[in-house]
Formats: C-alpha cells, sequence, structure tokens
C-alpha cells in the first residue's frame, strides 16, 4: 500500500484547517495546497467534488535526508488529500513515506520514512477524535 487514511464528517474547508494544525503539532509545515476541483474546473470546464492535495513537509527530517541523499527532494514532500466522498464524510489520506522512501536502498532513509510515517499516524488519528 501506498497510503493511510481516515474518513471523518465535517466540510472539506474546516478538515483542511484540523488538518493543517494537526500537521503543525507534528513538526510539518504546508508547502502547497492544490486545489484540485477548482484547477479542473478552469483548466477544463469539469465539476468534481472538493478535493485538495497539501504538500506537507518536516523542515528538520528533509533536511536529515537531503543530507543522506540529495535526490531524495524528488520525493518530497509528503502529499496529503483531503477530499469529499459521495457519502458526506471527508477523506483525509496520507501518503506512506515507507512504501515511497524504501525506493532509495539506505536505512538511514528509511529509519527517517519510519519517523514521519508514525508522525502522520498521529496526526491521522487526531482527525479522529
Amino acid at each position: 500500500m501506498y497510503q493511510f487514511g481516515i474518513e471523518i464528517p465535517g466540510d472539506v474547508e474546516e478538515v483542511v484547517e484540523r488538518t493543517i494544525a494537526a500537521l503543525k503539532t507534528e513538526g510539518f509545515g504546508v508547502l502547497t495546497d492544490i486545489d484540485i476541483k477548482a484547477t479542473l474546473k478552469a483548466k477544463l470546464d469539469v465539476d468534481k467534488p472538493p478535493y485538495r492535495i497539501l504538500g506537507a513537509c518536516n523542515p528538520l527530517l528533509a533536511n536529515q535526508a537531503l543530507d543522506t541523499e540529495p535526490d531524495i527532494g524528488l520525493l518530497l514532500p509528503c502529499n496529503v488529500i483531503v477530499r469529499q466522498l459521495d457519502n458526506g464524510y471527508i477523506r483525509v489520506g496520507f501518503m506512506d513515506p515507507e512504501a515511497v522512501l524504501t525506493l532509495v536502498d539506505d536505512e538511514a532513509i528509511i529509519s527517517l520514512a519510519r519517523e514521519v510515517k508514525e508522525r502522520l499516524l498521529r496526526v491521522k488519528d487526531s482527525l479522529a477524535a
């Protein structure tokens, strides 16, 4: 699996704000916030349910990864999606850093991936509360 997530009640904007706050608690900032719904409407005149991609980064851990493997930036940041489901719930999905960063055959990177995953799992769990 390349991801894990949670389905929760709420509206997309409120869940995005809660997700950003939970990420901040774990040391992540959001570098990018892509509104897929708005982009597809503007570029293709396609109507989609709300869908956001948050590019989350923990600067301390990213710096350690870059010091170990300078090209690791190709696999950063950690993407988090927040999207409206047909059942009215909101799905918050997290890229599994272990699944992605194990592509790099380096135990230091794999160890960092585990730490990032643990932090993202805490973010997910905090959204359930």
